[in-house]
């Protein structure tokens, strides 16, 4: 296990520490949320007692080879927690997440639920959000429009024109969402006013939604060279 993948997995040790018999939690999506996933089943293999709700088909797949219950959504009544990996986040715990692709469910059962605690290694603390690409999902449909309004309201808010790029997956060919939809990546490198962002994202038709998560983080584990850390919330 590399060091990166050490420091991932403790904070996701610590998140573990948060979650009590009889939760319904959501399961993150990408390679830190794995982490946390392999502990939850770990403990559901010594007879824990928790469900989950996965925020991608990869997450869904993982956690039914590990024995975690997972119930039909429309039996979800109740989410007590998410836990969740970030691609970036600042000191107010503002994110930017879909790194991994899955930002749309992501973002429902992170808003559906009571709390959402953050993991991540320590790396991922910046000053200023949008080193790391801000994607935003579309729809297929009419693409280059919704791209040309996505341009004008990046002009609008940030004051210059971005890079945007079409996400393509491993195979160079246009990547999917679990959706159905696509992503376009916004090479911001700095975005000062993420809330005027997303409110301007959230409005153009074609979007279905973007990688800006506000207001939503309960509290941020890291962990590093310096041990594990605790970002808002109580810790």
């Amino acid at each position: 296990m590399s060091e990166q993948d050490a420091w991932k997995r403790a904070a996701a040790k610590a998140a573990l520490e948060e979650i009590t018999d009889g939760m319904t939690v959501g399961l993150g999506t990408g390679s830190t949320a794995a982490h946390f996933i392999d502990l939850l089943g770990e403990r559901v293999a010594q007879g824990f007692k928790v469900q989950g709700v996965p925020t991608s088909e990869a997450s869904a797949a993982q956690a039914k080879a590990l024995g975690i219950h997972l119930p039909e959504m429309h039996d979800v009544e109740t989410i007590h927690v998410t836990v969740d990996g970030t691609d970036e986040f600042d000191s107010q715990l503002r994110l930017i997440k879909g790194g991994g692709g899955a930002l749309l469910r992501e973002k429902i059962i992170a808003g559906a639920s009571q709390r959402m605690i953050v993991i991540a290694d320590d790396s991922k603390l910046v000053d200023h959000l949008g080193a790391f690409a801000l994607p935003v999902e579309v729809v297929p449909f009419g693409l280059p429009l919704t791209a040309g309004a996505v341009a004008n309201a990046c002009r609008y808010v940030l004051g210059r024109d971005i890079e945007m790029d079409m996400r393509l997956d491993k195979d160079e060919r246009v990547f999917v969402t679990d959706g159905g939809h696509y992503i376009l990546d916004l090479k911001a490198e700095k975005i000062e006013q993420p809330e005027a962002l997303a409110i301007a994202l959230a409005g153009i038709p074609g979007v279905v939604d973007h990688g800006l998560f506000l207001g939503m983080a309960s509290k941020v584990i890291t962990a590093g060279p310096d041990g594990v850390k605790h970002h808002g919330g109580v810790n």
